[in-house]
């Protein structure tokens, strides 16, 4: 079986390894450098973008995180997708740059303006995956501004691409961990 980290210095990263169990993984939370020679993929969770940056920083994890993403698949979901991304606004932000993305921060409001919707998955992530709706849970969610060239989008919400993928990486700014659909990490899954 493949082992998949879960970055776990703040946010939900329980979730996730639970979604990965559920998906035929072992998870590894990740709290130290060393671990990432151990994992085959790794898991960038929601959480607060800017307390994860500061702990990144303290834990000497930045750059070793920016290395890992140069060579194995890296899966960034919510504050995950911010770090991930090329550029972020709202403010701006330093970032990992793994994703051609601009990303603006908490763009679609408040922790009140919290959501759950169904989406309706391009094509291609069904036949991936399986066919039916997504159930996308947005906490205080980016929105992705502008994707770059080599970007694929396989789910959009009110016209903004919220499941995209980029070679060997993939970015949801929902959170598909919160729900019983492992499909999105199964997704992931094929990438390592």
């Amino acid at each position: 079986m493949k082992k998949v980290g879960v970055l776990s210095l703040q946010g939900d990263f329980a979730a996730h390894g639970a979604a990965l169990e559920r998906a035929g993984a072992v998870p590894v939370y990740v709290r130290e450098r060393s671990q990432l020679g151990e994992i085959d993929g790794l898991i960038l969770p929601g959480g607060e973008s800017t307390t994860m940056l500061k702990l990144l920083r303290y834990e000497n994890l930045f750059d070793d995180l920016a290395e890992f993403g140069r060579r194995k698949p890296m899966f960034g979901t919510c504050a995950g997708a911010i770090l991930m991304a090329r550029d972020v606004t709202n403010p701006a932000q330093e970032s990992l740059g793994l994703m051609d993305i601009v990303v603006e921060r908490n763009a679609y409001g408040r922790q009140v303006d919290s959501r759950v919707v169904d989406l309706d998955p391009a094509p291609e992530f069904e036949k991936r995956t399986a066919p039916g709706k997504l159930e996308a849970v947005f906490i205080r969610a980016p929105i992705i501004r502008r994707a770059g060239d080599g970007i694929h989008v396989l789910a959009e919400y009110a016209g903004d691409p919220v499941l995209i993928e980029q070679g060997r990486h993939l970015v949801t700014t929902f959170h598909p961990e919160l729900t019983k659909d492992a499909r999105v990490h199964c997704l992931f899954l094929e990438k390592l």
